[in-house]
């Protein structure tokens, strides 16, 4: 009896010792010529994803090479619902559809990556909610 316990225990203390649970980042699925990449930024991570995306509205045709990306969402109904949301927190949001049918709502649209990532260091510091703001390079 006492040998059963003792291999129960022992065997108990390397299944513990085994299952170490590990903190792994999930990177999703994204073609191959848009990777995401994390660049640090003051002490936090900038999302950089690279995307083809044109503007939705027929009044924002403008261009830029970075865009702010503040939300995302399949489809045109909710897109329009956050840019009215945001609109009303004195944000000028654009939506921008990309290549897969997604759309993007821009804060800020740029020529230079760095008034880009400064508005993405504005944004993280002013609006809790809005910390997960990430940067677009168009292609």
């Amino acid at each position: 009896m006492k040998i059963k316990s003792l291999s129960f225990i022992i065997v108990c203390i390397i299944l513990m010792i085994s299952c170490k649970s590990a903190k792994k980042t999930v990177q999703p699925d994204l073609p191959e010529e848009n990777h995401a990449t994390e660049i640090a930024v003051k002490g936090a991570e900038i999302t950089v994803l690279t995307e083809a995306v044109k503007p939705v509205d027929e009044t924002d045709r403008t261009l830029y090479g970075y865009y702010v990306i503040i939300g995302s969402f399949r489809n045109l109904t909710g897109a329009r619902q956050e840019k009215a949301d945001l609109e009303k927190k004195g944000f000028t949001p654009v939506i921008l559809e990309n290549e897969n049918g997604l759309y993007r709502i821009s804060a800020g649209g740029y020529n230079e990556e760095n008034a880009a990532r400064a508005k993405i260091a504005g944004i993280r510091t002013a609006y809790e909610e809005h910390r997960d703001v990430w940067l677009l390079v168009r292609k």
